[in-house]
């Protein structure tokens, strides 16, 4: 194992009680709470559209939250924490999509199943109305390139402004919109003129 990763997961370690629950941090604890409540499922779909994998975005999910945890035992100041934390999560799929174990097993051909995507659910005509349609914009939207998929992500489904997606992904706003554009562009070519 190398350095680095014996790091990584004696830090894990180091948050993690017996029963597998997060240590009690005082003075932290609820704001730890505060902050998973109002960003889990927004930060799980995020990862879920990077990834398309649900296993694996749940896995970084909870990277993503560690990370939150640690921060707020270390004293880290208070902050815009959403920014952080979509920050965090950007970097943390982008490294599992590096990894080269992520590329021998990955699966290009998975198909992404809103139904079990947290704040998602649809009734039943909804779900049988947009089944075939979502399988094309999926496949459509997997067909951008990572930065593309990322922009349009935080762009469209976040609902950041340009700004804040060049902040987030350390970017000036005109390549920001460049990359929009194109997503855009390649989205509507592919489904017809409907996006």
């Amino acid at each position: 194992m190398a350095p680095a990763r014996r790091r990584a997961s004696s830090a894990v370690a180091k948050d993690v009680d017996r029963a597998g629950g997060l240590k009690a941090v005082p003075g932290a604890r609820s704001s730890f709470d505060e902050l998973y409540r109002a960003n889990a499922v927004r930060i799980g779909r995020l990862c879920r559209w990077l990834l398309s994998d649900p296993g694996e975005a749940e896995d970084v999910t909870q990277e993503v939250f560690l990370k939150l945890h640690r921060a707020l035992e270390d004293g880290t100041e208070a902050q815009a924490w959403e920014p952080w934390l979509t920050t965090v999560a950007l970097n943390a799929c982008r490294d599992r999509r590096r990894s080269a174990w992520w590329r021998r097993v990955w699966q290009p051909g998975v198909e992404l199943d809103e139904s079990k995507l947290p704040g998602l659910r649809r009734d039943a005509e909804e779900e049988l109305l947009g089944r075939e349609e979502g399988g094309r914009i999926w496949v459509a939207y997997r067909a951008l390139s990572v930065r593309q998929q990322e922009v349009f992500a935080l762009r469209h489904l976040e609902g950041y402004s340009t700004e804040e997606v060049a902040r987030a992904l350390g970017m000036s706003s005109g390549s920001v919109k460049r990359h929009l554009h194109r997503a855009i562009g390649h989205l509507r070519r592919t489904l017809g003129g409907r996006a």
